[in-house]
């Protein structure tokens, strides 16, 4: 079982702060982005009916089509999540829970009255 030492030591971690980098550099964006593109269709839909309501082709009006693609962005935001994922911070998040269960990041200390310790086999 880990301790609670353990899951502060791996937070403290290079590794960790490296990990926490990635994710933010690709989540935060990404959320503005996607956020700006939301506000964009609600604030179109609410005070550009004109706009909205033109015909596109048949019965479809741009409006519908910038609905719609809502839904695509979503799934496009996904699949580039996914893939940055898996080339940016799983490795890392791997490695980090391969040391955790190998109990690396415990720091020498005494044990709870019988004198065992646990020591570091990586820094």
């Amino acid at each position: 079982m880990l301790t609670p030492e353990e899951y502060r030591q791996a937070q403290d971690s290079p590794e960790f702060t490296e990990l926490r980098r990635r994710f933010r550099r690709f989540a935060f964006p990404m959320t503005v982005a996607f956020f700006v593109w939301y506000l964009l269709y609600v604030l179109l839909s609410t005070y550009a009916d004109d706009l909205m309501a033109r015909k596109v082709f048949g019965d479809v009006n741009l409006g519908i089509l910038l609905g719609l693609a809502q839904f695509v962005t979503t799934f496009l935001i996904t699949q580039l999540y996914v893939r940055h994922a898996g080339r940016n911070t799983d490795p890392i998040a791997d490695e980090m829970r391969g040391r955790l269960e190998q109990h690396e990041y415990a720091r020498e200390t005494p044990g709870a009255g019988d004198g065992d310790t646990q020591g570091v086999t990586r820094a």
